[in-house]
């Protein structure tokens, strides 16, 4: 298990997205190209990855003047892991621990397999924080900082 930089740029994109809109728009939508300078991302990555998210039923898209993409459930219903997991594959450090793709590691007891007993540990404590954390969540933590702070 890693964050990869598609997931991490995947993650990006979705927080920005769930910020609120200034202009009225609900939910908030964003072109890629707008998306891409406020990140700092590769739009033709960008593209990818957010076809990937769509595909995935975490984002819509409107096509033509006023277009682009926006989240297809309020922020507060879509959490890190639910991202993180379309972009980067199962939440576990070593495969015989994963959930969703299990495969054997090749270890002689896996049964007693102290090694595979702690990585369970990790993935489910891992686990836990994506999928608790909603991109809501991050915004309000954000915005904390941010006012902490004095920035915007």
């Amino acid at each position: 298990m890693r964050l990869s930089k598609r997931g991490e740029y995947g993650l990006r994109a979705m927080i920005a997205l769930a910020e609120p809109a200034n202009k009225g728009h609900s939910p908030r939508m964003m072109q890629i190209k707008e998306i891409s300078i406020l990140e700092g991302i590769s739009a033709k990555f960008l593209e990818q990855i957010l076809l990937a998210l769509k595909n995935n039923g975490l984002l819509h898209s409107k096509m033509g003047v006023g277009g682009g993409y926006y989240l297809a459930k309020p922020a507060k219903e879509i959490t890190l892991g639910q991202v993180f997991r379309v972009l980067d594959g199962p939440i576990a450090p070593v495969k015989c621990v994963s959930q969703m793709a299990y495969e054997s590691c090749g270890c002689p007891d896996e049964e007693t397999c102290g090694l595979r007993f702690v990585m369970g540990d990790v993935r489910n404590a891992i686990a836990d924080i994506l999928d608790t954390a909603t991109l809501a969540d991050v915004v309000k933590r954000q915005r904390a900082a941010r006012k902490r702070l004095g920035i915007k």
